[in-house]
């Protein structure tokens, strides 16, 4: 039995300009702190979205319940939207749906987003569900590894939505360089994929998934829940720790297959930063074309946790720049610390 990616789809936010943000609301913010200048100049982002717009309603002081409200409010609408597209891209009605996975790390409910949307989708009644929570930027590729391994197993079609609004968490004023640097990279999607069973007509076949956590480092990258909504703590020696690991577990996950980074087609890595994609092109002695689709992610929609890897997937699907037969290989990585490889073949 095989899995195989068979449809994509996002829903996004509106857009807002990233200079426009600084010199609108966070330059004040921030007091024109010049570290904070230099946090936002050196983000790599051009563009991002977000359900809530700083210049316009202001969070930093609200209750994390009244953020939790209003995640429910604004995520059931752009998981909606992203399911929808990523069912319609597959050819797949929501009744044919054997089992529903949800992630997120930036709110919470219940009943949640998986009983909810499975609801008002028209899922049917004995669809499974299970909701990954709170694993932060790299959750999208164990949640892949579930939808395979139901798929392989279970002969399930499964679909799996990635939902992350980081703009509901902007945390109040601080000389915390590491907040800068946060609010300087972070943004809000939707993003959803289907898995099929078998080989479907179409689509990147699951092959294998590797993970590599270094909890002598866990201290270095967090996501706190405090009485202000979730904080970051994202320490700067975080790609110092994966250009440790990445090369390793990377030439490892290959050569199960018999493959070398040569073999590899194409790359979705996780852009957490414009530091992090240089030190995976470095360490996988990649050229900048290789990770040009990761870049441009980061510069139109910034990061956005967990769904920043299927956004690039979905790029590399509509693009259709990977031939039949290729491999590609997907990197994130988040809390822990965590680095998850996925390993993927073309159709």
């Amino acid at each position: 039995m095989t899995a195989t990616l068979s449809g994509a789809g996002s829903a996004l936010p509106p857009q807002m300009d990233q200079d426009a943000l600084y010199r609108d609301f966070f330059a004040d913010f921030y007091g024109d702190s010049r570290l904070a200048r230099r946090a936002w100049e050196r983000s790599g982002v051009t563009t991002r979205h977000g359900v809530v717009d700083p210049r316009v309603e202001d969070l930093s002081a609200w209750s994390t319940g009244e953020r939790m409200r209003r995640f429910l409010a604004e995520a059931m609408p752009l998981g909606k939207d992203a399911l929808s597209s990523a069912l319609a891209d597959a050819g797949t009605d929501p009744s044919e749906v054997d089992e529903l996975v949800v992630v997120s790390c930036t709110g919470y409910a219940t009943p949640g987003l998986d009983v909810l949307l499975a609801r008002d989708l028209g899922f049917r009644p004995d669809a499974q569900r299970l909701h990954i929570g709170h694993m932060g930027c790299y959750a999208a590729l164990p949640a892949l590894a579930t939808a395979a391994d139901a798929a392989t197993a279970r002969d399930h079609r499964v679909a799996l939505l990635s939902v992350e609004l980081t703009s509901l968490h902007i945390q109040p004023p601080t000389d915390d360089v590491e907040q800068m640097v946060a609010h300087s990279l972070f943004a809000d999607a939707a993003a959803a994929v289907v898995v099929d069973p078998g080989e479907a007509a179409a689509g990147f076949e699951v092959v294998d998934l590797a993970a590599r956590t270094d909890t002598s480092r866990a201290d270095l990258m967090s996501w706190d829940v405090t009485d202000l909504g979730f904080r970051m703590r994202l320490s700067p020696r975080v790609p110092l720790v994966l250009r440790e690991h990445v090369a390793d577990t990377v030439v490892e996950l290959l050569a199960r297959h018999g493959l070398r980074r040569e073999d590899v087609g194409a790359w979705a890595v996780h852009p957490g930063g414009p530091r992090i994609v240089d030190v995976v092109a470095e360490r996988l002695g990649l050229p900048d074309e290789a990770l040009a689709d990761s870049r441009a992610v980061l510069a139109a929609h910034g990061n956005c946790s967990s769904a920043t890897v299927l956004l690039i997937l979905e790029r590399l699907r509509a693009e259709q720049r990977v031939e039949p037969g290729e491999h590609v290989v997907a990197l994130a990585f988040g809390p822990g610390l965590t680095l998850y490889a996925a390993l993927l073949r073309a159709r």
